[in-house]
């Protein structure tokens, strides 16, 4: 199986409410979908957001690394040879780790096609289902009040509320929630790089000394300040997660040498795709360190690599928050992974198991 062209889409899927974050306020999922084919017929599927304000990709940067850079070196090549394939995307260029990620998923998706099997048996095996948790928007208090407990009624188990806007208000807002949902929610929390390292430890000793229990903290400070993250670890007892500060392995092994933070939290749109997502995970095994498994705004595409990565690693990668697909009014994947409110399952369908995505809109040259 050789690949002939790479082709792309748009894929636009409303949100439920807008996302809403210390970054950025979001209300339509607007995706850039690979679709690498092969002289087999078999088509593979990846997909791509632009996050500028965190990895630095745009739809036109990601179409067009893809295009001049990417694609050329792939043409031609065979699906059954995977590592020099990953190689020779990851060596593509600098950066553009959505744009490589894309390519990525979509080959991995052809690599189990070649096999006849889902991608996860091919990654190690394991149980075919795992439960994610549910964002909570930055938003007033009683609507996030409000919305922590309809997610709880639809049976999230675990919600990341999101904060970093006003330290004071954020305070009140986790009192608030916590209150509401007591016993039957964990909360973690995700600042987006919104506090100092200081404003972080008074936050979290707050909370903790009012008897709030938290599952973690994720990325409290900005993405380089590693001596800021490191600050936080070592004053609270809330599990710290690094998520912006960490994008590749080479960084992991950075923030383990500093024990910077007690979680990891790896997203494929970070680390160029699945083979470094991989390299990390056992990076952090070694180290005894948990993973969780995230995503950017994404539809059940790139999720779904996301969801085979965490089955099949679910050793190291306790942790998921792969919630794309729940925040969407609906999933314009036809087969895949099935995606129902908290709970996530995998089908035996080779590779993906994509066979439609409907109302793709096709991005000519």
């Amino acid at each position: 199986m050789k690949i002939t062209d790479i082709r792309f889409g748009m894929l636009r899927v409303p949100l439920k409410t807008p996302f809403k974050t210390a970054l950025r306020t979001v209300d339509t999922v607007e995706d850039i979908v690979v679709m690498v084919h092969t002289d087999s017929g078999r088509i593979g599927y990846g997909e791509a957001p632009a996050t500028a304000v965190i990895t630095g990709d745009t739809h036109g940067s990601i179409v067009d690394a893809i295009r001049h850079y990417i694609a050329p070196r792939l043409i031609g090549q065979d699906i059954g040879d995977l590592n020099r394939l990953t190689r020779l995307v990851q060596t593509s260029m600098e950066k553009n780790t959505s744009a490589k990620a894309a390519v990525e998923i979509a080959i991995y998706d052809l690599w189990g096609q070649l096999y006849d099997a889902p991608l996860y048996k091919l990654l190690g095996g394991g149980d075919p289902a795992i439960t994610t948790d549910i964002t909570i928007s930055v938003d007033y208090i009683d609507k996030m009040v409000a919305d922590s407990v309809a997610a709880v009624e639809r049976g999230f188990e675990s919600l990341k509320i999101k904060v970093g806007k006003d330290i004071g208000v954020d305070i009140e807002r986790v009192r608030a929630i916590y209150a509401a949902v007591e016993g039957r929610a964990l909360l973690r929390l995700d600042a987006n790089q919104g506090w100092t390292a200081k404003q972080a430890v008074y936050a979290l000793q707050t909370l903790e000394e009012a008897g709030i229990k938290l599952e973690l903290i994720e990325q409290p400070v900005k993405a380089r300040d590693l001596d800021g993250m490191r600050y936080v670890t070592e004053r609270v007892h809330t599990p710290v997660m690094a998520d912006e500060s960490v994008f590749g392995p080479l960084e992991v092994a950075e923030l383990i040498r500093l024990r910077a933070a007690d979680i990891i939290n790896i997203k494929l749109m970070k680390t160029g795709g699945i083979s470094n997502a991989i390299r990390i995970a056992d990076l952090a095994a070694m180290h005894g360190i948990e993973c969780m498994i995230g995503c950017m705004l994404e539809t059940s595409i790139s999720v779904a690599a996301a969801v085979h990565l965490a089955v099949a690693r679910a050793d190291v990668i306790t942790k998921v928050d792969l919630d794309g697909p729940s925040l969407c009014q609906f999933n314009p994947v036809v087969g895949g992974v099935i995606f129902n409110e908290s709970e996530i399952s995998v089908t035996d369908a080779p590779g993906l198991g994509i066979r439609e995505i409907r109302g793709l809109e096709e991005i000519k040259d």
